[in-house]
């Protein structure tokens, strides 16, 4: 039955965005929608009620709304390795005795930035923060986008191996003043230990006694930190059913707490939780993540769109795009259904993006003449954060909104080199401020849209295998046991270390 909706979707007209305004005045009134002070405009889509229509009756079919309980309830959506997924607990949603757990570390958390606050575990002025993957980005990106330049605490997020990211840092840290915060979920992850390794070398070189006074770890395996060396006063856990890329909202988000303040980070839980109560409560032809999704699989699976780019007009949502590659390639990045057959359907698109203007006079010239059929999002914040002149931020602004209009409108020239196309769509979403309660109602409005592509397409969002094989692959040509890859790999080795 299912393929029988995909095809009727695959079938329904293609009518231009011009078409479909000068058609259907009422576009913005159902595909211009607010909540939680962001306005999500689809209107530059091509989704119309006949689409949308359509694919409710795929939703349906395919059990969306009793998936989506399931999530919200804390069943154990992810199959594949037979548990829950349970982030929306840390905001108040699911099992009652997993929220119970949540609310629980979370007071610890605040106890313990309390404790560092009054300073008696050391006079602390600066922070490391050690992660890889959701243990970073999220934390990362929350810190850019949120911090005002005059807090307490200098933060400084690190989750490569590369020196370079590393050394930089401690060269203009101070051994004494810094706490290492350490962020891995199985407190194994190599990359990471690595670092906090040569952290703590810093430290003793520096002349601190005791380097692991210095040291918090977060973790859902307390255990494994204690053996490391870590006291256990100074681990905060979070549950094992919270995934990497959904992790921020536990105490992964401890360091921006403590740098921005606890006061941010419960805003930030409060924001998500509004947005979590509308994905639940929300029809879907009034559903925003869930109106997303269709169109993000209209233009996957009907257009052919392989990529989807993502553009912030403003500087502090600059890590946006890399922290949605994170949550949306490694959650659908998939070519299995839930039943372990191949997909028939596009999986997830490439997502790339940037910062508006700069992008405007790099990657635009593609999106408005290339070939490629892009769907772009535009994110615009509608209160400057600056303070210098006006003229500054409404031209940041006007800048956003031409650019879609310009994408839509196209422009046509008997001159083929000056000819625009248009007909490209786009989706502006646009925040009142940019504050912890909007933010956090905008990372969960991603996170409910990926969860429903997921379920569109039958696969699992909440395993990622796919990364495991290339640090098998690292650590085998680590070992000194004769083990040999392929020629090529063998020959790059032989040039970097030797024969």
């Amino acid at each position: 039955m299912t393929s029988d909706h995909w095809r009727t979707i695959k079938a329904l007209p293609q009518v231009s965005l011009n078409q479909l305004f000068e058609e259907d005045a009422d576009r913005l009134k159902y595909l211009g929608l607010e909540q939680s002070g962001i306005y999500f405009d689809l209107s530059k889509t091509h989704l119309n009620r006949q689409a949308i229509q359509a694919f409710q009756e795929l939703a349906g079919d395919v059990g969306l709304s009793g998936k989506m309980n399931a999530l919200l309830s804390g069943e154990p959506v992810n199959i594949s390795e037979g548990r829950a997924a349970e982030h929306c607990a840390e905001r108040g949603t699911g099992d009652s005795a997993s929220v119970d757990n949540a609310r629980a570390l979370h007071r610890r958390m605040k106890s313990l930035i309390e404790i560092i606050d009054s300073g008696a575990l050391g006079e602390f002025t600066q922070i490391i923060h050690l992660g890889i993957g959701g243990s970073a980005l999220g934390p990362k990106m929350l810190h850019q986008a949120l911090k005002l330049g005059d807090e307490k605490y200098e933060l400084a997020v690190v989750s490569n191996i590369d020196g370079t990211a590393l050394e930089p840092v401690l060269e203009r840290f101070t051994a004494e003043k810094t706490l290492l915060v350490i962020a891995s979920k199985t407190f194994t992850t190599a990359e990471t230990l690595l670092n906090a390794q040569s952290v703590l070398d810093w430290m003793r070189e520096q002349g601190v006694v005791d380097p692991l006074g210095q040291v918090v770890a977060l973790t859902a395996d307390p255990e494994q930190a204690v053996q490391w060396g870590v006291d256990e006063t100074r681990i905060l856990p979070f549950s094992e059913t919270v995934g990497g890329r959904y992790s921020l909202w536990s105490s992964i988000g401890f360091s921006v707490a403590l740098a921005l303040g606890h006061d941010v980070f419960a805003d930030l839980l409060a924001g998500a939780a509004a947005m979590d109560e509308h994905f639940q409560a929300a029809g879907w032809d009034q559903n925003i993540p869930v109106l997303a999704a269709f169109a993000d699989q209209y233009y996957a699976q009907v257009r052919g769109c392989e990529t989807r780019a993502v553009f912030a007009y403003d500087e502090r949502l600059g890590l946006l795009a890399d922290y949605l590659q994170q949550l949306e390639m490694e959650s659908n990045g998939k070519s299995v259904t839930i039943d372990g057959e191949p997909l028939s359907l596009n999986s997830s698109p490439i997502v790339w993006g940037g910062v508006g203007t700069d992008a405007q006079h790099a990657v635009f010239q593609l999106l408005h003449q290339g070939s490629h059929l892009v769907p772009v999002e535009f994110l615009a914040v509608i209160e400057p954060g600056d303070s210098l002149n006006p003229a500054h931020h409404n031209g940041l602004l006007l800048n956003c909104f031409a650019q879609g209009a310009a994408l839509m409108a196209g422009k046509k020239s008997d001159d083929s080199h000056r000819n625009y196309q248009g007909d490209r769509p786009s989706v502006t979403i646009l925040l009142e401020e940019l504050e912890a309660r909007s933010l956090g109602a905008l990372l969960a409005f991603y996170e409910h849209r990926t969860f429903v592509n997921a379920v569109l397409l039958n696969i699992n969002p909440f395993d990622q295998f796919g990364v495991e094989l290339g640090k098998q692959m690292a650590n085998k040509l680590a070992a000194e046991d004769g083990n040999r890859l392929d020629a090529s790999t063998e020959e790059l080795k032989r040039r970097a270390f030797g024969a």
